[in-house]
C-alpha cells in the first residue's frame, strides 16, 4: 500500500510533466495530466490531495480549471505554476479559485518540494479538523465536559497553594495569604519585587482565584516595545493606520474582555503612553490606532514592576493619577535569597517538572547539591534557579542523580553562609594580602573538590598540588571533614 501523499500535475507541455514527475516521484505519488479533460478523469477516480496546475494551457486556463475544482472538490489544495506574472491572474487565482500558492517559473526543486509538503500537511490538517467537527457534533456533551475539565485542571495548576511552591515557614507565605485575600475582589493590583521572583505566576494565581477565572488571561511586557507598537498591541489598530499595518489587529484589552490583563514592567512605560493607559482605565473603553470609534471593554488589570513606583512618582517619572488608579492593593514578592528554606522543595519540584518537559529521566537531586544551591545568593531569583536546574539536567547522564559536580562553577565558588563574617574580612581594605588570598584559595579548592566528586587525587592534579600539599590546605581551611553530608539519595519529588 502506497502511503505517499497523492498529487496531480496538470501541464500541456510533456517535457515539463516528465521533469516534475521525476523530481517529485520519490516524495509523492504523482498523477500527470496533459489536459484539463485528462485531469478531470483522474479526479473522478483518484483521491487527490494537491493539484499543481500550469496557468497557460490551450483548452482552459489554470485558474478557470481550479475554480471548477474548488466547487466540486473544495478540500483539495490548489496551486498554480506559471512563467508569467500577470497580476490579474494572481488576483483571480487567490480570490476566485482559492489558490494556496502561486509559483513562478523557473522554480527551484527544493523550494517546490517544501511547498508541496506543506500543502499536503495542510490537507491532512483540514481532514483532521473536519473529523473533529463531526465528532464534536455527535458528542457535544462530552466535548463540553472535556473543556470544563481542562479549565479546572488549568485552574488547579495555578492555584495559590499548589502552584506557588513554598514551605510553611516561607517568607512567601505572607504574600500568598494576601493573594488569597484579594483575589476574589475585582480591584486593580500591583505586584512588586525583583526580576524573576514569580510575579507572572502570582498574577495567574490571582486570575484563577477570581470570578473571571474562566475568561482570558493575557500578558504584555510593557518594557519590551516602543509606544506605537505597545499601543497597537494593547488597543489594536485599523488597516493602514501606520506603515506595516496591512490588516486590522485586535488588541489584548479587547481579546481579554471579561478577563484579566497583566501588564508586566509597568514602570518602564513613557509618560506619553501613561496618559493613554490612564484614559482606558478611567473610561473602560479603548480606541484602536487609526479608528474613530471607541469600544467598551471590561477587564481587570494586574500590573507588575521591579521599581519602587512611589519613588518614581516623587521623581516625576510616573504619573501619580495612574499610580493611584493601578494600586488598589500592592503585594511585594520576596527575593529567593530571603527564601533559603524554600530552595530544597523548589529545586526538587523544578527537577521533576523540567525533566518531564525535556523528556530526560533522573533519580532526583543529591543533598550535597541542595546544600550548594542554598549557599548561593541567586541574584536572578527563581528564574535563575530554573535555568540552573535545566543546565544540570542537560549535562547529566540519563537515570543518574543530579550531584553537586553538575552545578555551574560560579555557584560552587560562593562562600558558605557560616563564612559570611570571614568573607567580609576578605573584602576589608585593611585586611592583609595573605588573608585575602587565603579566602580566595579556600573557595577555589572547595569548588574543585565538589566538581571532582571529592576525589582528592584529581583535584590535586588540576590544582597543581601533591596529595600531601592538598591535605595540608584542607586542614588549614577546615575542609577536611566538609564532605560528611548525608549520602542517602533524594526522592526528587516535592512533598
Amino acid at each position: 500500500m502506497n502511503d505517499l501523499p497523492t498529487i496531480l500535475v496538470v501541464d500541456d507541455e510533456v517535457r515539463s510533466l516528465e521533469s516534475l514527475a521525476r523530481i517529485l516521484g520519490e516524495d509523492f505519488q504523482v498523477h500527470a495530466a496533459s489536459s484539463v479533460v485528462k485531469a478531470n478523469e483522474i479526479l473522478e477516480c483518484e483521491c487527490i490531495q494537491v493539484i499543481l496546475c500550469d496557468q497557460r494551457m490551450p483548452d482552459q486556463a489554470g485558474v478557470d480549471f481550479l475554480k471548477t475544482v474548488r466547487t466540486r472538490w473544495p478540500e483539495i489544495i490548489r496551486m498554480i505554476v506559471s512563467g508569467y506574472t500577470d497580476a490579474h491572474d494572481i488576483i483571480d487565482g487567490i480570490n476566485e479559485a482559492g489558490i494556496y500558492q502561486y509559483i513562478t517559473k523557473p522554480w527551484h526543486p527544493d523550494t517546490l518540494l517544501m511547498t508541496l509538503k506543506n500543502a499536503c500537511r495542510l490537507y491532512e490538517l483540514q481532514r483532521e479538523n473536519q473529523l473533529l467537527a463531526i465528532e464534536l457534533k455527535m458528542v457535544p456533551d462530552a466535548a463540553s465536559k472535556a473543556i470544563k475539565e481542562r479549565r479546572a485542571a488549568l485552574k488547579r495548576s495555578y492555584d495559590i497553594d499548589d502552584g506557588i511552591v513554598r514551605t510553611p515557614e516561607s517568607p512567601m507565605s505572607a504574600a500568598c495569604d494576601m493573594l488569597h485575600q484579594v483575589a476574589p475582589y475585582d480591584i486593580p493590583i500591583i505586584l512588586t519585587g525583583a526580576s524573576g521572583t514569580g510575579k507572572e505566576l502570582a498574577a495567574r494565581a490571582l486570575h484563577y482565584r477570581s470570578l473571571r477565572w474562566n475568561k482570558p488571561f493575557v500578558v504584555e511586557n510593557c518594557g519590551a516595545l516602543p509606544d506605537q507598537l505597545l499601543e497597537s498591541e494593547l488597543f489594536g489598530h485599523k488597516r493602514g493606520a501606520f506603515t506595516g499595518a496591512v490588516e486590522d489587529h485586535i488588541g489584548l484589552f479587547e481579546r481579554a474582555n471579561g478577563g484579566t490583563v497583566f501588564l508586566d514592567e509597568i514602570g518602564e512605560v513613557t509618560q506619553a503612553f501613561q496618559v493613554k493607559l490612564l484614559r482606558v482605565l478611567q473610561e473602560g473603553e479603548i480606541r484602536p490606532v487609526g479608528s474613530g470609534k471607541s469600544r467598551n471593554v471590561d477587564v481587570r488589570v494586574i500590573a507588575a514592576t521591579n521599581r519602587t513606583l512611589e519613588e518614581e512618582v516623587r521623581a516625576g517619572r510616573f504619573r501619580a493619577d495612574l499610580y493611584y488608579r493601578l494600586s488598589g492593593i500592592i503585594i511585594e514578592l520576596p527575593p529567593l535569597k530571603d527564601r533559603i528554606c524554600d530552595i530544597p522543595i523548589l529545586a526538587r519540584t523544578l527537577v521533576e517538572r523540567t525533566s518531564a518537559r525535556l523528556g530526560k529521566t533522573v533519580t532526583g537531586i543529591s543533598d550535597e547539591a541542595i546544600e550548594c544551591l542554598k549557599r548561593y545568593s541567586w541574584p536572578g531569583n527563581i528564574r535563575e534557579l530554573q535555568n540552573e536546574i535545566q543546565h544540570m539536567l542537560v549535562v547529566a547522564k540519563a537515570n543518574q542523580e543530579l550531584g553537586a559536580d553538575l552545578i555551574s562553577r560560579h555557584i560552587l565558588m560562593c562562600i558558605p553562609a557560616e563564612d559570611d563574617k570571614r568573607d567580609e574580612q576578605f573584602m576589608d581594605l585593611d585586611g592583609s594580602l595573605k588573608d585575602r588570598l587565603g579566602m580566595l584559595e579556600q573557595r577555589i579548592i572547595r569548588e574543585t573538590l565538589i566538581r571532582h566528586r571529592w576525589n582528592k587525587s584529581k583535584a590535586a592534579k588540576e590544582l597543581g598540588l601533591s596529595r600531601v600539599g592538598l591535605r595540608g590546605k584542607l586542614e588549614r581551611y577546615g575542609l577536611e571533614n566538609v564532605r560528611a553530608l548525608p549520602k542517602k539519595k533524594s526522592s526528587g519529588t516535592a512533598s
